[in-house]
Order: C-alpha cells, then sequence, then structure tokens
C-alpha cells in the first residue's frame, strides 16, 4: 500500500493516511486501499475497534486536485466509477462491526472531513479544523452530505455546505461534528486511553450497539423500539453476555 498504513495490536487497528506531502488528499488509489483496509478489518476478530489517523500536520484536504484534473474530460461512466470508489469507503465503515475512532490533528477539509464524519467517534486536539469549501471551486460535498446532516442537523449541515466556511475544534464540537476536543498536548494519551476503553469490550456487544445505533436512523419510534427489544433478546444469548453477567454477579457475592 502506497497511500495508507495497517497495522493491528492487542485488540486496535489502525489505519494510517500516509501522503503528507500531499496533505494525505484523496484519490482513487487512496480510496481503494482504504476499503481493503476496512475490508480487512472487518474479518478480523481479533480487533475491537480501529482507528483513522494520519501523518504530518494535517488530517486530510479532501480530494487530490490533481487526479481530479486528470479526469476532466472523461466519460460519464469513468466519473461515476472514480466517485463511487469513495462512496464505497463510506458505506464500508458505517457497515464495519466494530467503532471506527478518527484522530483528528491539523486540517480536514472536504472529503477529508467527510471521511472524519464518516467515522462513528471523532476526536479533535485542539487546533483542528474542519469544513466542507467544495462550492468555492464549482463542486459539491455531495456524498459527504448524508453523514453530515445526520451528524450536526439540517441547519449547521446547510450553514457549512453553503458557505464553505471554516469552523475550529470548538465549534465543531459545539455543533455535534466532533465528539471530543482534546488538547495537543495530552492528544495521544487520550487518543490511546479510548481506544483501550472501547478495546475492552466484546466484539459482539459492540457489533450489535453500532448495528442498532444506525439502524435507528430509518425506523419509526415504535419501531425502533421493537428492533431495541429483538437486539436486547439477541445480546443476551451471547457467550459474552453470558460470561460478563456471572462475572458481575460473582464479584458481587464475594464478602468484603
Amino acid at each position: 500500500m502506497n497511500r495508507i498504513r495497517v497495522v493491528a495490536a492487542d485488540g486496535i487497528g489502525r489505519i494510517t493516511l500516509a501522503r503528507p506531502e500531499k496533505k494525505n488528499a484523496l484519490d482513487r488509489a487512496a480510496a481503494d486501499e482504504l476499503l481493503d483496509a476496512f475490508a480487512h478489518y472487518a474479518s478480523d476478530r481479533s480487533v475491537h475497534v480501529v482507528l483513522l489517523e494520519a501523518d504530518g500536520p494535517d488530517f486530510c484536504a479532501g480530494a487530490d486536485l490533481a487526479a481530479l484534473a486528470g479526469l476532466v474530460d472523461a466519460d460519464a461512466a469513468t466519473q461515476y466509477d472514480d466517485a463511487m470508489a469513495l462512496g464505497k469507503v463510506f458505506i464500508a465503515m458505517r457497515e464495519l462491526p466494530v467503532p471506527v475512532v478518527a484522530a483528528v490533528r491539523g486540517r480536514a477539509l472536504a472529503g477529508g472531513a467527510g471521511l472524519a464524519t464518516a467515522c462513528d467517534i471523532v476526536l479533535a486536539d485542539d487546533g483542528a479544523r474542519f469544513g466542507y469549501p467544495e462550492v468555492k471551486v464549482g463542486f459539491v460535498p455531495a456524498m459527504v452530505m448524508t453523514m453530515l446532516r445526520r451528524a450536526v442537523g439540517e441547519k449547521h449541515a446547510a450553514d457549512l455546505v453553503l458557505t464553505g466556511r471554516i469552523v475550529n475544534a470548538e465549534e465543531a464540537e459545539r455543533i455535534g461534528l466532533v465528539s471530543r476536543v482534546v488538547p495537543a498536548a495530552t492528544f495521544d494519551d487520550e487518543v490511546h486511553a479510548a481506544l483501550e476503553q472501547i478495546s475492552r469490550s466484546p466484539t459482539t456487544a459492540l457489533a450489535l450497539t453500532k448495528w442498532l445505533f444506525y439502524k435507528l436512523d430509518s425506523l419509526s419510534f415504535d419501531d425502533g423500539i421493537a428492533a431495541g427489544v429483538v437486539t436486547n433478546v439477541e445480546a443476551r444469548s451471547t457467550e459474552d453476555f453470558k460470561k460478563g453477567v456471572r462475572k458481575f454477579t460473582e464479584r458481587r457475592s464475594r464478602p468484603e
């Protein structure tokens, strides 16, 4: 792989965007490599959580404009195939049965902001910046709007995509684009602590929780409760749940 690095250890899978000289811009090769990495982790039962991070001072500047320039005169089928490559990455991230955590330093712009937003949890250092400036160059933040509207709501999303303005980490957290803002001085330690906390949970519980969390997008209130009941019962049937309950009750029954 030339665009990313993939390493796993101690229940944590890492995907690192590794083109700092290009501000980790996304081209077709990067999209294909990301898709392969997420597919790999989807079948690796030893991995409980995946971290998406980046080399260099910036997380990701978005689409590689030089690569897009090379497609200016391509036919519609070629354009569709190129766009769908990144779309498949977003779908794979959503379907991955374990959480994906973004660790964002510096700028996450356009498709880079979308890549962060597609993660389940976004941890940003206090110097991070986010934005969807595509309209300024005659482009559209098309696929990423699906995640953005769900993350921040209609009015905040419209403000971001129609003005193309850049927001700092504090505002990104306030509107729901970021899960937590972490001081730069302790960023690595706090990211690692969050990953370790998630990695200690059973994969069956993580998978069922993530599946239901996003399934609720398409359900009415009553249907959501019904799906919750079914998922609750399914969780009770897992060996991880049974072991967890036994361990808890045994601990509670021990004399002090």
